[in-house]
């Protein structure tokens, strides 16, 4: 269980994407921690055991709402050294489960941000494909109070969706944000009629779809995310 809680990303059908953000650790410049284990802090099997699952990760992403079931107080977030900065106890407010050590979840948030600066700086289509794909835990939370300037990602972020099924898309081109081979898709229409498919023009490294107005469903595989052109 506990794997879950400090897990730094899921992996996902589209890895290729998100190599440069996988070899990344550390915690982010931005977030200017005043206080920061000596060393990585772990939760111990038994510690683990004793939260319940709906406590296990920090609050799901994109949620606001504290987490579910006992969390320590804010009097009671307060690291082995030192203390918190204000934006910190913020961030850790209702989201650390009891028996759980506050500075290991402010670490989760600390290296998404910082995964997400790295990758950005590499390459910012990959940080907005792993954010619109969920593969960053929390990362609207750690973005939005431990490192707002990548908030403009975020914004970027939420015009695109993930690679699968969606339903009523908006008509428009989009482009996918992968560079792997494989990616294919379609536009069904009334009764499953298919309206487009794709790659489209260009290589597997620049596919684009043009999604037809009347378009109920939007399919694709292996193309990761998407974001309008």
């Amino acid at each position: 269980m506990h794997t879950r809680t400090l897990r730094s990303l899921r992996r996902g059908a589209a890895a290729g994407a998100l190599t440069a953000l996988l070899a990344l650790s550390g915690c982010s410049s931005d977030s200017g921690p005043e206080a920061k284990p000596k060393s990585p802090q772990h939760v111990s099997d038994d510690q683990a055991a004793a939260v319940p699952d709906d406590q296990a990760s920090p609050a799901p992403e994109g949620s606001a709402t504290p987490s579910k079931g006992p969390v320590l107080p804010d009097a009671k977030l307060t690291p082995a050294t030192g203390s918190f900065t204000a934006k910190q106890k913020k961030y850790l407010h209702g989201r650390v489960p009891q028996n759980m050590d506050p500075a290991a979840v402010l670490q989760v948030g600390q290296e998404t941000c910082q995964r997400v600066e790295r990758t950005a700086a590499h390459d910012k289509d990959a940080a907005i494909g792993a954010l619109i794909a969920g593969d960053l835990p929390s990362a609207d939370d750690a973005i939005g109070q431990l490192c707002p300037k990548q908030k403009p990602l975020l914004d970027t972020a939420a015009t695109g969706f993930p690679d699968g099924t969606r339903k009523k898309p908006e008509p428009g081109t989009y482009r996918s944000l992968t560079t792997a081979k494989g990616c294919t898709w379609k536009a069904l229409g009334a009764d499953d009629k298919v309206l487009a498919s794709g790659p489209g023009p260009g290589d597997h490294k620049n596919v684009t779809a043009r999604i037809p107005a009347g378009t109920r469903t939007f399919v694709s595989s292996g193309c990761y995310a998407w974001l309008p052109v």
